[in-house]
């Protein structure tokens, strides 16, 4: 649930009333803490003396005052009291002085994306640090980070693009009403009354938007689909990928149709589209009353399992976890993080909102980089039952965790599926008692990058591996309007197909 449009006390009220505990959001913890010390120390109370006055202890005043815990407005305002201020005063967007302005930006940068890709221990910004010292860092910092953005390749903005846009479905927890409502009111025009939405219905409703479907053999080999907006057409492919569910390149047409997408005019626009139109054929396959409904009994049951999810609705197993992920939190309660990995190790999908720390570059960008070898998304490719569902506890620097994966073949190679959740939300979940359990110490480098000293000393001067380098990393992303489509190509296919006058 985002607050963004209410003021500080507001925003932190209706926050208070959902969850205990919240990181730095529409309420800045850093300035919020800084506040508090700033006024505590002025007044001569030492921080024991505040943890007496509000009953609480030492070490929660602390964790508050540095920024890592946000407290409920209730909290806020005793503390108010007990400092003699009040909560609106403290809410202050301002820093209370240059040299808290100066580490709260240190603090914030420590947390960002610059320093955890660059492995960096975070350290605890002392009275005795000059603000010259203070002023170096954060102009290193600003250095590092200018540089990466001043790469104009297309790649680079294209990580950009994504890094962006995953910081905004974490706002929001992954969940759209706008687009819910959109796919309740599809399915209601077509008659859907519950169940599985078969491929006739698809059909009904390509119908009821004015489209008629087309399946050729010629299909230009970029795309998945074509649509001929002009004679109300879409073409699909006479052949279908085992690996993907025939309904959907369907939706994925509808949907930009539906949600009136035009050109896109940056890489952007076109991943903001895809995000929209995948989300939307998905709300469609797995509709949003019916998923609760089943989840939430799941739930109840203390047995919520992807694999059932999506056995219910009649849809892949990838289909299943994502929309896991649409619904987990915003109407589950349950932070939830989900991978997907190609064999090699490297993340091709991500999403989270639970606190764990994926690998990523100073951008932020996740996709491309590679996760921990003892994930549950890399150690699930070592599992010699591939038909069932392998569970997997891990312990990192961030906490534990605990997440369900699969193996999925594609002709790229397999990847695996991964969904998981923070230890303390495990209960609702068929597979908690696994016995699998790994410890990540990842971006430690002797964690698993750095090989075995007794490895490394045998073969560290007696090697040369020549890497299967891909072909993409070292050229620019497809440009144009849509990356990586031939549009002549495109259009000779239209002209060749379009019906002719009588």
């Amino acid at each position: 649930m985002v607050i963004a449009d209410r003021t500080g006390t507001e925003a932190l009220h209706a926050r208070a009333e959902t969850e205990p505990e919240t990181s730095a959001g529409e309420v800045d913890a850093l300035t919020l803490g800084r506040r508090i010390r700033d006024r505590r120390t002025a007044i001569g109370m030492t921080l024991g003396q505040l943890a007496t006055a509000i009953d609480r202890a030492p070490s929660q005043v602390s964790a508050i005052e540095n920024g890592k815990r946000e407290p409920r407005l209730s909290m806020l305002r005793t503390i108010a009291l007990a400092l003699g201020t009040t909560a609106d005063e403290l809410l202050r967007p301002d820093a209370p002085s240059e040299r808290a302005a100066l580490e709260i930006a240190v603090e914030r940068a420590q947390r960002g994306p610059v320093f955890q890709a660059l492995g960096l221990a975070p350290f605890r910004v002392s009275k005795t640090m000059s603000d010259q010292t203070l002023e170096t860092i954060l102009a290193l910092h600003h250095e590092i980070d200018r540089l990466h953005r001043e790469r104009a390749a297309t790649p680079e903005e294209a990580r950009r693009a994504n890094a962006e846009l995953r910081a905004e479905m974490r706002a929001r927890d992954n969940f759209s009403p706008e687009l819910e409502a959109k796919a309740a009111e599809l399915l209601d025009a077509v008659g859907h009354a519950g169940g599985p939405v078969s491929h006739q219905l698809v059909a009904d409703l390509a119908n009821h938007l004015g489209f008629s479907l087309h399946y050729v053999g010629d299909l230009p080999h970029s795309t998945r689909s074509v649509t001929d907006k002009r004679h109300g057409r879409i073409y699909l492919p006479t052949q279908q990928s085992p690996s993907r569910d025939s309904r959907s390149p369907i939706l994925q047409a509808l949907a930009s149709h539906v949600l009136g997408h035009e050109e896109p005019s940056s890489y952007g626009d076109f991943l903001r589209q895809r995000i929209e139109t995948n989300y939307l054929t998905a709300a469609i396959l797995l509709p949003e009353q019916a998923a609760v409904r089943f989840l939430t009994e799941a739930k109840n049951l203390r047995r919520i399992s992807m694999e059932e999810l999506r056995d219910h609705f009649a849809v892949s197993y990838e289909t299943a976890a994502h929309r896991f992920t649409n619904l987990a939190t915003a109407r589950l309660g349950i932070p939830v993080h989900f991978m997907k990995v190609h064999e090699s190790g490297t993340i091709i999908k991500a999403y989270e909102n639970d606190r764990v720390r994926f690998p990523s570059d100073a951008l932020g960008a996740v996709e491309g980089t590679t996760v921990c070898r003892n994930w549950t998304a890399r150690t699930v490719f070592d599992v010699e039952d591939r038909f069932s569902p392998w569970y997997q506890y891990t312990d990192t620097p961030s906490g534990t965790f605990w997440c369900t994966s699969r193996i999925e073949k594609a002709k790229e190679g397999e990847y695996s599926v991964s969904v998981g959740v923070p230890f303390e939300h495990v209960k609702w979940f068929r597979g908690r008692e696994t016995p699998h359990r790994a410890v990540s110490r990842c971006p430690d480098e002797s964690c698993c990058r750095r090989a075995p000293d007794a490895l490394a000393e045998t073969w560290a001067d007696a090697s040369w591996p020549a890497a299967r380098t891909p072909t993409s990393l070292l050229a620019a992303l497809p440009t144009g309007t849509f990356p990586g489509v031939d549009q002549t190509e495109v259009y000779q296919f239209l002209e060749a197909h379009a019906p002719r006058e009588p």
